[in-house]
């Protein structure tokens, strides 16, 4: 055979420091975004506040909408003369009281349980793996004695524990669930494309070599592996991007306020979305200082400074640019929510938002955790807006938040001197054409804290 030059043509998205950078600061809320930014302002002389009374009028500076859409008809431009001060008033911008709640990590795992494609097996596996995680997000018992745990349930077998042991391990945070710090960073490492420079390295060295890179014996750890000492600087980089407490990426705080970083507003009878940019500063590169650069070969620390800065910003770039994204598909598919409340949202999770947007579902993850949405229905978490879908008797889907509602609105209704039972509410949701069985009523009325039909019997005074 007589070696030959092929040339061939492909798509791949390939994990840069400036996306991990962007991916990083998707899952900030707005106030840590904002202290991020502040401290970024401090350390890098390269960054300065892009003051919008300083620069030229930019079309950014207007209310962002989407463009006008045929299926929907949800979708328009704003009317000529609409700046931003028309569109929001001051009192539409104040920070408001919200409830205060917390999300653990569980809370957070199990709420991507639902909204995966998780088999009901799988749902109990993967229920019994979240009950195993430490506050690290590391797994503490063996599949052997998950295995041993789950026997009076079902027959498990240890494939198919280590099968749905995989795809909890395929959720947010990265590197969650997993068994030792190497299988954490290994796991971290195989989410970057198969191209980056470096990871397959990187891979190698945290499958058995960690504990050369903890006592910084690269020498030792160049000759094992046989490879040059840019290769190697490379790898490293790459290991010592990685989180190893992932499960620490999601604290349980309660904070005072919430700040929306997204507004919806209808205009004409048209729904318009604007990313809330007056939360956290807007930066830019100090072009004074980048000039001076130019040319000279000196200054390697402001060299680093002003890569960083580069990359911060066109991080922040992509921050607005996916937020965006995301809110518009989510305002799209609930707009009858928006329109008419709860019974009418619709069912709706994460991967038809990551199709929608052609973006991988941990992303979207990221994008609506901890993000809050100001509509005319209130301040609205993002993740309010997913729910499990049911099908009705007619074939149509509804979604779990809907058949909720509709469960409170029948029993608000009763007479209660004659409540409701769980069976009564069935028979009546199926004669609306939705079919739900007794059990998933009694769930449902029991994670609203709706006290069963004995309890809410009243007699009447005589």
């Amino acid at each position: 055979m007589k070696p030959s030059l092929q040339l061939r043509i492909g798509q791949q998205l390939t994990m840069t420091p400036q996306l991990q950078q962007a991916i990083r600061l998707l899952q900030l809320p707005v106030l840590e975004l904002d202290t991020q930014l502040q401290q970024a302002l401090a350390e890098n002389v390269m960054l300065e506040m892009d003051e919008p009374a300083e620069r030229e009028p930019d079309p950014e500076d207007s209310p962002v909408v989407a463009q006008e859409s045929s299926e929907s008809g949800i979708w328009s431009d704003l009317p000529a003369g609409g700046g931003r001060a028309d569109v929001w008033g001051d009192d539409s911008r104040r920070p408001e009281l919200a409830d205060r709640s917390d999300e653990s990590l569980r809370e957070h795992l199990l709420w991507q349980l639902e909204m995966e494609h998780f088999t009901p097996r799988e749902m109990v596996i993967g229920h019994a793996i979240v009950d195993y995680l430490n506050d690290d997000g590391y797994l503490t018992e063996s599949l052997e004695s998950i295995q041993t745990t789950l026997a009076g349930e079902a027959s498990f077998s240890l494939e198919e524990i280590e099968a749905a042991l995989g795809k909890v391990q395929a959720l947010d945070p990265a590197g969650i669930a997993a068994r030792d710090l190497s299988e954490c960073i290994r796991i971290q490492l195989s989410l970057l494309d198969a191209g980056q420079p470096g990871r397959d390295l990187a891979i190698e060295i945290a499958r058995a070599s960690l504990d050369l890179v903890a006592d910084q014996q690269y020498p030792i750890l160049r000759r094992r592996l046989g490879v040059s000492d840019e290769d190697l600087d490379v790898a490293l980089a790459l290991v010592r991007s990685c989180h190893p407490r992932p499960g620490a990426a999601v604290q349980s705080s309660t904070a005072e306020y919430v700040v929306p970083d997204v507004y919806v507003r209808k205009l004409d009878g048209k729904w318009v979305v604007e990313v809330n940019r007056s939360a956290a500063p807007r930066l830019k590169v100090n072009q004074t200082y980048a000039a001076m650069l130019r040319g000279n070969g000196e200054h390697a620390t402001l060299r680093t400074q002003l890569q960083e800065a580069r990359w911060l910003v066109r991080s922040l770039e992509i921050r607005h640019e996916t937020l965006l994204k995301v809110a518009m598909c989510i305002v799209e598919r609930q707009a009858d929510f928006l329109e008419h409340g709860e019974e009418e949202m619709k069912p709706m999770i994460l991967r038809d938002v990551a199709e929608a947007v052609e973006m991988h579902e941990s992303t979207i993850s990221r994008v609506t955790s901890n993000k809050y949405m100001h509509t005319p229905r209130g301040v609205i978490e993002f993740r309010y807006f997913f729910s499990s879908q049911l099908t009705g008797s007619d074939g149509t889907e509804q979604s779990s938040t809907a058949i909720r509602a509709k469960i409170r609105k029948l029993i608000g209704h009763e007479n209660p001197a004659k409540p409701l039972s769980d069976s009564g509410i069935a028979k009546l949701l199926a004669d609306d054409g939705v079919r739900v069985a007794r059990r998933t009523v009694a769930k449902y009325r029991e994670t609203m804290r709706i006290a069963p039909s004995t309890e809410r019997k009243r007699h009447p005074a005589r």
